[in-house]
C-alpha cells in the first residue's frame, strides 16, 4: 500500500523543525554550561598566575612569554634555551591572548580561563551526538545537560589553565568522528579524522595512543562489510602525518635529531620513580621548584639533562623492580578512585582528597556498570570506549599521575553512567508494567 503523498511532503519540514529545535535547546545548554563555569572563575584565584611566587611555575605561560620575546618555543623552566616539551597549539593561542591584552595582565589571564571555560562548554555538542549515536536521544539529552553540570568540568575548566580542555574537546569529536567512519569509506571523512587526531597530537600527545584504535575499529567495520578499508586508513594516516610533520621538523632542524612530539618523558619517568611514595610525583624535585634541578637543566642543556633523568630513572627502577611494581598498581588505583593515603602529612597537601575519593570511586563504578549495559546492547560501542578508557591513561601508570590527567575521559565517563541509569530506568518501567498486566490476565484467564 503506498505512502500517503500529504505525509512524504511533510516528512522533510518535520525533519528540519525537528533539527531546529535540537540545535536551539543543545544552544541553550552550551550556553548555560558557560555561564556556570565563567562564574566560578573569581572564586578560583586566577591571578595566582600573575603572582610571583606561582607566575614562574605556568608552563605554557612562559612558552608563550618566550614565543612574544622572539625566542621560538623556549623553556617552560623561564630558562632562555630552545625547548620541546610543550607541544605548541595551546602556548601558541596563549601568546595570541598575551599580544591581546598583555603578558599576565589580569585581562589576559581572565581570558585563557574564559577560553578554557567555552571550550569545556562546547564539548556539549559532541557529547550529544557521540551518545545519540551510540545508546539513543534519551541518553544524549541526560549526558548534554550532565556535562552542563558536571562538578569536573566546571571546575577544572575554571580553574586550570592548560590544554587539558581543548584535548577533551578534541577527543570527543574523535569518537564521534570514529562511529562515522565505520560507516562510510569516504576519503575527506578519514582525512577530516586523521587532520584532527594530528591537531590533537599537537595539543596534548597522549592521545595518540587512542587514534590508531580508533581507526582499527573502523576499519574492521568496512573489512567485515566488504567495503574498501585500505585506502581510506593510509588516507587518515598521512593526514595525521602531515598535520605533525611540522612541529617534528621544527625539533628536527633546532635540536638536530628526530624528537617525535616532546623530549620531557626522561623527566617525567624520574619524577614519579625516584624512591619519593608519600605523594604521586615528586614537585619538589622538578626544575621550577629546584634551583639546583634548574641550573642542572640550563648547564647541560635540554636534552642531556633528559637523558641524565632518564637514566637515573631506570637506575632506580632496576634497583627496586618491586617498589615500581607497588607504585604502578597505586597510580591506576589512584587515577581511578582518588585515593592515593590517608597519611596525615600526605593529607596536609592534600585536604580535598576525602571528600573526592567517594565522588571519584561512584562515579567511574557507575560507568563500569554503564559498559556492563553497553556490552548487551550495543556491543560495538561498549568496546569503542572501553578501549579509549583503557588505553589513554597507560602511560601515566609507568610515569606518574596528575589529577588533570583522567579529565579528558570525563565525558566518555558520563555518557556511559547516563546509559546505564536510562537502562536501569527502563528495565524498572517494564518490570513495572509487567506487574501490571499480571491481576489483568489472571482475569481474563
Amino acid at each position: 500500500m503506498p505512502e500517503n503523498p500529504v505525509e512524504i511532503l511533510l516528512q522533510p519540514r518535520v525533519g528540519n523543525m525537528r533539527c531546529r529545535n535540537t540545535c536551539r535547546l543543545l544552544c541553550l545548554i552550551v550556553v548555560t554550561a558557560l555561564a556556570l563555569r565563567l562564574a566560578v572563575i573569581p572564586f578560583n584565584n586566577f591571578e595566582m598566575l600573575m603572582n610571583p611566587d606561582h607566575l614562574h611555575a605556568w608552563e605554557q605561560g612562559n612558552v608563550a612569554e618566550a614565543l612574544l620575546a622572539g625566542q621560538g618555543f623556549g623553556s617552560p623552566f623561564a630558562s632562555i634555551q630552545p625547548s620541546a616539551i610543550m607541544p605548541p597549539v595551546y602556548p601558541l593561542i596563549v601568546a595570541v591572548l598575551f599580544k591581546i591584552f598583555g603578558i599576565h595582565t589580569t585581562a589576559s589571564i581572565f581570558a585563557v580561563h574564559a577560553l578554557n571555560c567555552l571550550l569545556n562548554a562546547l564539548a556539549c555538542f559532541p557529547i550529544f551526538l557521540l551518545a545519540r549515536n551510540s545508546f539513543g536521544e534519551r541518553v544524549a539529552w541526560w549526558a548534554a545537560w550532565g556535562w552542563a553540570f558536571s562538578p569536573y568540568g566546571i571546575y577544572f575548566s575554571a580553574a586550570w589553565a592548560w590544554s587539558t580542555h581543548m584535548l577533551l574537546l578534541c577527543l570527543c569529536w574523535l569518537l564521534y568522528l570514529s562511529q562515522k567512519l565505520e560507516a562510510s569509506p569516504r576519503l575527506f571523512l578519514w582525512a577530516g579524522f586523521g587532520g584532527l587526531a594530528g591537531f590533537a597530537g599537537l595539543v596534548e600527545p597522549s592521545v595518540l595512543t587512542v587514534a590508531p584504535f580508533l581507526l582499527i575499529l573502523a576499519c574492521r567495520s568496512l573489512f567485515r562489510a566488504r567495503r574498501a578499508w585500505f585506502m581510506p586508513l593510509a588516507v587518515a594516516g598521512l593526514s595525521l602525518l602531515a598535520a605533525l610533520s611540522p612541529w617534528m621538523i621544527r625539533n628536527a632542524i633546532v635540536f638536530h635529531r628526530f624528537i617525535p612530539m616532546r623530549d620531557s618523558m626522561g623527566l617525567e619517568m624520574w619524577m614519579g620513580n625516584n624512591g619519593y611514595s608519600l605523594r604521586w610525583t615528586s614537585d619538589q624535585l622538578h626544575p621550577l621548584h629546584d634551583a639546583q634541578e634548574l641550573a642542572d637543566y640550563d648547564h647541560m642543556g635540554e636534552l642531556a639533562y633528559m637523558k641524565h633523568k632518564s637514566q637515573q630513572a631506570s637506575a632506580y627502577i632496576k634497583g627496586h623492580p618491586a617498589w615500581y611494581a607497588t607504585m604502578c598498581i597505586r597510580r591506576a588505583v589512584y587515577l581511578w578512585t582518588g585515593f592515593w593515603s590517608f597519611n596525615p602529612d600526605y593529607l596536609r597537601m592534600e585536604p580535598m582528597d576525602p571528600a573526592n575519593i567517594p565522588f571519584t570511586t561512584t562515579m567511574n563504578l557507575l560507568a563500569i556498570f554503564g559498559l556492563i549495559a553497553a556490552w548487551r546492547k550495543a556491543p560495538m560501542e561498549s568496546i569503542r570506549f572501553g578501549g579509549v578508557l583503557f588505553l589513554f591513561p597507560i602511560l601515566y601508570y609507568f610515569s606518574h599521575p596528575e589529577p588533570y590527567h583522567l579529565r579528558p575521559l570525563d565525558p566518555l565517563i558520563l555518557i556511559l553512567i547516563c546509559h546505564f541509569l536510562v537502562s536501569l530506568r527502563e528495565r524498572s518501567a517494564l518490570k513495572a508494567a509487567a506487574f501490571a498486566m499480571e491481576p489483568i490476565e489472571a482475569e481474563v484467564a
